[in-house]
C-alpha cells in the first residue's frame, strides 16, 4: 500500500513540474526551448516538497533521506503528536526522530539558482510581447510575466532594470486598451516602490506627462492608479524636478487635492504628493503661483537672509487673492516689519513691494497695522529718513502707509509709539513739513492718506486741528495750481474734506490769490476732467463763505456763475432720476449759483445776472426734486434772499417804448393794461423783482411745509415769510396763503411744538396771519393751536414769547390790559418787529 501511494505522490510530483513548466515558460515556445525545459524536468522533481508538492525554499532531510519544506514537515510531526501517534516520515511511513531534522544547503542553493535561472528567462521571454505590435492578450500576458518575476523572484529586479524592460512598461501606458494601461501603472508603481533608482527609471521619457494626463481625465480608470504612482514617484528629488518642468502638473494636482468630499482616499494621496513635491523650490514656487503658498511661506520663514530677499522677490511676483493675503499677513508681517525697520537696502526694497502688494486688502492691512508696521513706515517717511534713505523707498512706504490708512480703522486710537498715534499733532506735522519738502509721487501719497484721514469723522478733527496750528494750509492750496495731476486732485480732495471746517481760512488763501480760484472754477467747468476731481473742487466752492462778496465778485469775473446756470439749466431739463452723477453734483451746483443772492443789494451785477438767468424761476422749479434735499434746501433759501429784495425792486416799470413815452407812471397812474401786485403794489415778475407770486413759487414753497426734513420746512417757511414781513401789504400777503392753502400747514408746524429758529419763524408767522379777524376768530377754537401757543409762550426765548403772547391776545386766550398790542397793526408792519433778522442767521 505504501508502494501504491509512493508511486501516485510521484504521478502528482510530475504532472505538477510538467503544468509549472508550462506557466513560466509560455505556451507555444519553439522546439529548442522545450527540450530544454524536458531536460530540466527531472530536476525539478527533486525540487518539490512530497508534502505540499511545492518547490522548496528551505529544504531539510529526515532520518530515512527524503527532503521536505521545512515548515511543512513541521506540521506534520505536529499533527502525529497530536493524534498521539510517533513522527514517521510521510513517504515510507517508517517512525523516525522529530528532532533529527538537518538543512539540506546544496539543495537549497541548487533551487535557488534554478529557480532564477527559470524564471530570468521567463521574464526575457515576455518582452516580446511589451511591443506596440502585441494584441491586448499578449501585452496583459507580458505585463503579468513581468509582475510574477519582480515579486517571486530574487533576481527578477535585477532582470528587469538590467534588460531595461522599465521602459518598456511604461511604454505600455500609450496602449489603446485600458486594461493594459491599468496593468502597466500597477507594474509602474510596484518598480517606484523599490528605489530612488527605479524612481528616475520610470520617470524617463514623456512618462510623467502620460500620468498627469490620466489624473486630469476625471472620468478616467487609471486615475487613481496615477495618482498613487506619482506619489511614489516623487519621493525622489530628481522625479519632483521632472514633475516642475510639467507645465500644469501641479495645478491638476491641486485640484484632486481640494476633492476631499468625493474621493477622500484620492485627495489624500494627491497631498501626500504635494507635500513630497515641496523638497524642490521650482515646485514651491509653483504652488505658490497657483495657490497653494504655505510652503514658499515657511521657506520665507526658515531660510537664510539670502534664501529669505530670493523667496521674498519671487512672492512679491505672484499675484495673490484677498484670502492669501491675510494669510501672506498673518504668517511673514511680523517679518517684513523686521525688514523694513533693520534690513538691508535691498531686503527693504523687496519687503516694501510686498506689503504694497498684500497691504490693499483691508483684512490684512489689520493684521499689519496690529503687527506693529505703522511706527517702521514714519520713521522711513520722517525727516531724518529722507537724508539716508533713496526715493525710491520712500516713495514705497507711503504707498504702504496709503493703503493702511485706506483700511477704515479708528486711526485715532491706534497706538505709533506711546501715547502718540499717527494723527497726533507732532506726527501730523511732521508729514505736513514731508510734504513741502519731497517730490510729487510722495506728495501724492501723504496727500492721499491725509484724504483717508479727513474722510473718518473719528479722526478729521485732529487732522484739521494740526493743519490749522501748522499754518499747512496756504501750501495746501497752492497745490490747486500743480503741474503734477495726481497730486493736484488729491490736494482738491483733501481741501473738499476740510473745506467746512476751514472754509475762512481756505477762503483767505484764495482771496491773495485768485489764480487759485481761477484754477478750481477751470477745474469745475472742463468737460473732460476727473468727474472725482470736479465734483471735490465744486464741494470746495460750494463751502466758501457765502456772504463774502470779494470771492462772489472774484467767481463772476472768472464767469463760474454764467456756467453753473447754464449747467443747473441743462441738469433740470435732462432730469435727475435716473442719473446719479448729476444729483451728486447738482447740490453742488446750486449751493454755489446761491451765492449770488447773498449780496443782491450790494451788487447790481448780481441782479443782472439774476434777471439774464431767470434765477428765482430756476430756484423754484429745482423745489420740485423731491429725494434730493439738500437742493430743496439751497433753492427755498436762495428763494428767501429774493424774495427779501422783491419789496426794493417794486415799481420798477419794463414798459415798451410807447408806454415809456406816456410818463403815465410818474404821475402815480398805473397805464392801462398793467396789473399791480397785491402784496408789494407795484409792477412785479419774478424775471425782474423775483416775485415769488408769479411763477407758482408759493404753491411749490407750500408743498414743502409738509416735508419730511425739517430744513428743507423752515427754509420754505422763511420764504412764505416775506410775504408777510415790514414793507409789504400784510393783509395782502395773508390772504395770498390763505388762497394758497398755506395757513393749515403752518398752523401744524407749531403744534408739532418746534425748537430753535423753526419755532421763532413759525410762532412769528401765526401772529402775522392771526391779525387777520376771520382766521383769528376760527383759530380761537382750536385747541392744539391754543395749547401750541401757550407752550412757545412757556419755552421760547424772549421775543419768540413776547409774539407768542400776542398770538394769544388775537384769539381771546389773554386779555388785553392796555393799547401796547394794536388790534388793528398797520397794514405795513408792527411794533412786534421784522422777521428779516431770522432770514440772515443761516451760515
Amino acid at each position: 500500500m505504501a508502494q501504491r501511494r509512493q508511486g501516485s505522490q510521484r504521478q502528482e510530483q510530475a504532472w505538477w513540474v510538467a503544468e509549472g513548466a508550462r506557466d513560466w515558460c509560455g505556451e507555444g515556445s519553439d522546439d529548442g526551448e522545450e527540450g530544454e525545459e524536458e531536460e530540466e524536468d527531472g530536476v525539478l522533481s527533486a525540487f518539490l516538497c512530497p508534502i505540499t508538492m511545492e518547490v522548496m525554499r528551505d529544504p531539510v532531510v529526515v532520518e530515512t533521506g527524503h527532503a521536505f519544506e521545512r515548515e511543512a514537515i513541521a506540521r506534520w510531526f505536529s499533527e502525529c503528536a497530536s493524534l498521539g501517534a510517533a513522527p514517521r516520515c510521510p513517504v515510507t511511513m517508517e517512525v523516525v526522530d522529530g528532532a533529527d531534522v538537518k538543512p539540506v544547503v546544496a539543495l537549497r542553493a541548487a533551487i535557488e539558482e534554478w529557480t532564477s535561472r527559470r524564471e530570468t528567462a521567463a521574464l526575457r521571454r515576455a518582452c516580446r510581447w511589451l511591443t506596440k505590435a502585441a494584441s491586448e492578450k499578449e501585452a496583459l500576458r507580458g505585463l503579468d510575466a513581468v509582475m510574477r518575476g519582480w515579486k517571486l523572484a530574487r533576481v527578477g529586479k535585477r532582470v528587469v532594470r538590467r534588460d531595461g524592460m522599465v521602459p518598456m512598461v511604461a511604454a505600455m501606458l500609450r496602449n489603446g486598451s485600458a486594461r493594459v494601461r491599468l496593468k502597466a501603472l500597477q507594474a509602474l508603481r510596484e518598480f517606484a516602490r523599490e528605489d530612488d533608482e527605479y524612481r528616475d527609471s520610470v520617470s524617463e521619457g514623456d512618462t510623467i506627462r502620460r500620468i498627469v494626463k490620466f489624473i486630469d481625465f476625471e472620468d478616467c480608470q487609471e486615475r487613481e492608479l496615477a495618482v498613487s504612482l506619482l506619489c511614489e514617484l516623487s519621493k525622489s528629488e530628481m522625479v519632483c524636478e521632472k514633475i516642475s518642468e510639467l507645465n500644469g502638473a501641479i495645478l491638476i494636482l491641486g485640484k484632486v487635492a481640494c476633492s476631499k468630499s468625493q474621493n477622500p482616499a484620492l485627495a489624500e494621496e494627491a497631498e501626500m504628493t504635494l507635500e513630497n513635491l515641496e523638497k524642490c523650490e521650482k515646485n514651491v514656487l509653483q504652488m505658490a503661483e497657483n495657490g497653494r503658498l504655505e510652503p514658499l511661506l515657511n521657506l520665507l520663514i526658515e531660510g537664510s537672509p539670502e534664501k529669505q530677499l530670493r523667496i521674498a522677490s519671487s512672492l512679491e511676483k505672484i499675484v495673490l487673492s484677498n484670502d492669501l493675503k491675510n494669510l501672506v499677513a498673518q504668517r511673514v508681517g511680523l517679518l517684513f516689519a523686521g525688514v523694513v525697520e533693520n534690513g538691508t537696502l535691498p531686503a527693504k526694497e523687496v519687503a516694501f513691494k510686498v506689503l504694497d502688494h498684500i497691504s490693499t486688502n483691508t483684512e490684512s492691512a489689520k493684521v499689519l497695522i496690529e503687527d506693529g508696521i505703522l511706527l517702521p513706515l514714519f520713521r522711513v517717511l520722517s525727516v531724518d529718513g529722507v537724508k539716508f534713505l533713496p526715493p525710491r523707498l520712500q516713495e514705497a512706504a507711503a504707498a504702504v502707509l496709503s493703503n493702511l490708512v485706506a483700511c477704515g480703522i479708528d486711526f485715532g486710537t491706534v497706538p505709533l509709539d506711546g501715547n502718540r498715534t499717527i494723527v497726533s499733532e507732532d506726527i501730523v506735522h511732521s508729514l505736513l513739513h514731508l510734504i513741502s519738502n519731497t517730490s510729487p509721487p510722495i506728495q501724492c501719497k501723504l496727500l492721499e492718506i491725509f484724504v483717508m484721514l479727513s474722510s473718518s469723522t473719528t479722526t478729521v478733527l485732529s487732522i484739521i486741528s494740526a493743519i490749522r496750528s501748522s499754518g499747512a494750509i496756504t501750501n495746501l492750496v497752492q497745490f490747486v495750481e500743480s503741474d503734477h495731476q495726481e497730486s493736484r486732485a488729491a490736494s482738491i480732495k483733501l481741501l473738499c474734506k476740510i473745506s467746512f471746517d476751514m472754509d475762512h481760512e481756505i477762503a483767505q488763501v484764495l482771496r491773495s490769490s485768485p489764480t487759485l480760484l481761477g484754477c478750481l472754477v477751470r477745474i469745475v467747468s472742463e468737460n473732460d476732467a476727473n468727474a472725482d476731481e470736479q465734483d471735490a473742487a465744486l464741494q470746495i466752492l460750494a463751502n466758501l463763505p457765502k456772504r463774502d462778496r470779494r470771492l462772489t465778485m472774484e467767481l463772476m469775473e472768472q464767469g463760474a456763475f454764467k456756467y453753473i446756470a447754464r449747467k443747473v439749466l441743462n441738469i433740470c431739463r435732462r432730469g435727475t432720476a435716473n442719473n446719479i452723477v448729476d444729483n451728486t453734483m447738482l447740490e453742488g451746483l446750486v449751493k454755489v449759483l446761491a451765492r449770488i443772492t447773498y449780496i443782491l443789494r450790494e451788487e447790481p451785477r448780481c441782479v443782472a445776472l439774476a434777471r439774464e438767468y431767470n434765477l428765482a424761476s430756476l430756484f423754484t422749479s429745482l423745489l420740485r426734486l423731491n429725494g434730493l434735499d439738500g437742493v430743496q434746501l439751497l433753492s427755498a433759501k436762495a428763494l428767501v434772499n429774493l424774495s427779501v429784495e422783491s419789496r426794493y425792486m417794486t415799481g420798477t416799470p419794463n414798459f415798451d417804448e410807447h408806454e415809456q413815452k406816456s410818463g403815465l407812471t410818474w404821475f402815480g397812474k398805473k397805464p392801462p393794461g398793467i396789473q399791480l401786485c397785491r402784496v408789494h403794489s407795484g409792477i412785479c415778475s419774478i424775471r425782474d423783482n423775483f416775485c415769488i407770486l408769479e411763477g407758482k413759487a408759493v404753491e411749490r414753497l407750500v408743498v414743502c411745509l409738509s416735508h419730511q426734513n425739517k430744513k428743507v420746512v423752515e427754509a420754505s417757511l422763511a420764504a412764505l415769510c416775506t410775504l408777510l414781513g415790514d414793507g409789504v401789504e400784510i393783509t395782502e400777503g395773508v390772504s395770498v396763503l390763505y388762497m394758497a392753502n398755506a395757513v393749515e400747514p403752518i398752523f401744524e408746524i407749531l403744534k408739532g411744538n418746534p425748537t430753535g429758529t423753526l419755532q421763532q419763524r413759525v410762532t412769528w408767522a401765526v401772529e402775522r396771519i392771526l391779525r387777520a379777524e376771520n382766521i383769528a376768530k376760527a383759530a380761537s377754537s382750536d385747541r392744539g393751536l391754543s395749547s401750541a401757543l401757550v407752550h412757545a409762550f412757556q419755552n421760547g426765548d424772549s421775543r419768540t414769547r413776547r409774539i407768542a403772547e400776542a398770538s394769544l391776545k388775537h384769539i381771546n386766550k389773554l386779555p388785553t390790559f392796555s393799547q401796547i398790542i394794536d388790534k388793528h397793526p398797520s397794514r405795513r408792519g408792527s411794533s412786534i418787529g421784522s422777521m428779516e433778522r431770522y432770514f440772515r442767521s443761516d451760515r
